[in-house]
């Protein structure tokens, strides 16, 4: 399984906090609230279709809205394999930190 890069796990994190919700808008909100930073729409679809095609995160149609001229949303979701590599980050993430822990204990 390939690394996450830092903003990869920050989207699958975003889309796994809104089940059954995830589409365009609502993950922008989760990734500029967790990330701390407005990601601009050509970016959230770009990192969107990357994912699709490593095939981390899984995408259908939901229901047409009149205020949406009829058009439906493409709702988002975690499959499997999205899962084990935000699992993976995880853990990676977690060996950093402590990593740098020990070596700011013994730089003090």
């Amino acid at each position: 399984m390939r690394e996450l890069s830092l903003y990869e796990t920050v989207f699958l994190l975003a889309i796994s906090g809104l089940p059954g919700n995830a589409y365009g808008v609502t993950i922008r909100a989760e990734v500029d609230r967790l990330s701390g930073r407005t990601i601009p729409y050509g970016t959230l679809y770009s990192y969107l279709d990357q994912l699709f095609r490593k095939g981390y995160v899984a995408k259908a149609f939901g229901a047409s809205t009149s205020e949406r001229g009829g058009r439906s949303r493409i709702l988002y979701r975690l499959t499997p394999a999205g899962i084990a590599a935000l699992k993976e980050a995880s853990r990676v993430q977690k060996s950093i930190s402590l990593g740098l822990e020990r070596f700011l204990e013994t730089e003090a």
